[in-house]
């Protein structure tokens, strides 16, 4: 259980200690929440309590005050310390611009796509498992890519996240309403609830909110703002996503961020409000210029360690509503996903270039086929025709069928009935089924 500082813990120290605690070196370089500094050693001979007292007035210097309240009206805030600036300062570096990426992912658009239709799949996955789906990544994948009926509430739950997903790209725009939070959370549970009258709207006056529990004991952790306030708490939400009548600069990744709180601490839905607020991250970053979060997996981070999701929640919520301990947190979540998309990027590299070595030293092929399965690793979106590749290397329209045919039978490119015709396009895991054949 986490606790929550005492009363005492804030009052003032007596005045002849004021000058000693004053003078005392405080660092304050991790942010700890009092649940942490409790048992820590003090600085300069202090006690616990002067120890907090002093970090709690320097940090009272610098909160900002969000538009946000809890239900009894007092405001959420959030300050910028120095790990803040500098997780914030890598996020810019790593996330938006024309950042240097490998070639594998910017050579062109249809690479680009089918990276970033990996990772929505990912994402769908890992938000899913994390809400507890039980599916398989494989078995998940498959059926993204199948577009077969899913055959369980898990499975539907995966699909819904997939076309969440989507709809956060195409459907939301650039301003936020809230019917397209309610479409969003719609897409998100269609077919996966008890009640499904549930999907698509608020938490009505009336029902039993949805509160938040232990995962190991059952105990409860946190209890969501009364129905009655939801639709006000979403038209402020919205405002505050669309930047509107507000005073000073917001840094977007830090408004990303509190949009993902906000939904978290309202809970308005009776089920998907991690998945929405999730989903509502992305769309921000994205519609602001953080281009690289669309390939990463927060899901992905949080599904491996739940338990710091749920404490940077409630570091916030007993330590006087400051979401600076939930905005730590996310900077680090996407630290880490960056961290793991460059690893993956250099393997995916490092594999293609290895594939294409080992087929061209392979005598299963000929020359014209090893020259179009060089294309297809190269752009995994690319389609061949009979006519494409006779023309391409000269030759008669029944050697093209025959060479495109032979690789349809190893089981590296999907024929296609196009009108009339035919189009072949790269197998799925092309690399993987390549290192088997040659």
């Amino acid at each position: 259980m986490y606790v929550e500082p005492a009363p005492e813990d804030f009052v003032a120290p007596k005045s002849d200690r004021v000058h000693a605690i004053l003078e005392a070196e405080i660092p304050d370089d991790n942010y700890q929440h009092w649940d942490k500094l409790r048992h820590m050693d003090p600085p300069g001979g202090l006690t616990h309590r002067e120890w907090w007292w002093m970090i709690k007035v320097r940090r009272r210097g610098q909160y900002r005050v969000l538009p946000l309240a809890d239900p009894a009206g007092r405001q959420f805030v959030y300050a910028i310390p120095d790990q803040v600036f500098r997780a914030l300062h890598y996020v810019d570096q790593r996330c938006s611009g024309e950042i240097a990426m490998d070639e594998v992912v910017t050579a062109d658009e249809q690479a680009k796509g089918r990276y970033l239709v990996n990772s929505l799949m990912e994402e769908a996955i890992r938000s899913s498992q994390l809400e507890g789906a039980t599916t398989s990544r494989q078995t998940a994948k498959a059926l993204l890519r199948s577009g077969r009926p899913p055959k369980d509430r898990s499975e539907r739950m995966i699909l819904n996240n997939y076309r969440a997903m989507e709809f956060m790209r195409e459907g939301i725009g650039n301003r936020l309403t809230p019917e397209a939070i309610l479409e969003l959370q719609r897409i998100l549970t269609e077919g996966t609830l008890e009640n499904p009258d549930a999907a698509g709207r608020l938490q009505r006056p009336g029902e039993e909110r949805v509160a938040v529990y232990d995962r190991n004991d059952g105990e409860l952790l946190y209890e969501p703002p009364p129905a009655e306030q939801l639709e006000e708490r979403m038209a402020a939400l919205c405002a505050f996503a669309n930047d509107e009548g507000e005073n000073g600069f917001v840094h977007p990744v830090v408004r990303a961020i509190l949009l993902h709180f906000w939904i978290g601490y309202d809970h308005p839905f009776e089920d998907g409000n991690g998945r929405t607020a999730r989903a509502l991250f992305y769309w921000y970053m994205r519609t602001h210029g953080y281009w690289l979060v669309e390939y990463l997996s927060i899901s992905n981070i949080l599904r491996n360690a739940p338990a710091q999701y749920t404490r940077s929640y409630l570091y916030t919520e007993t330590d006087s509503r400051d979401t600076t301990y939930f905005l730590i947190y996310q900077l680090e979540v996407i630290r880490r996903a960056v961290e793991e998309l460059h690893v993956y990027l250099e393997r995916k590299t490092r594999e293609v270039r290895e594939v294409e070595e080992l087929v061209q030293g392979s005598t299963s092929f000929n020359q014209r086929q090893l020259a179009l399965l060089g294309h297809a690793l190269r752009e995994p979106g690319a389609a061949f025709s009979f006519n494409s590749h006779a023309s391409s290397h000269n030759v008669t329209h029944e050697t093209a069928r025959s060479d495109l045919r032979q690789l349809v039978g190893q089981g590296l490119l999907e024929e296609h009935r196009v009108g009339r015709g035919f189009s072949f396009t790269p197998a799925p895991e092309l690399s993987e089924r390549l290192k088997d054949v040659a």
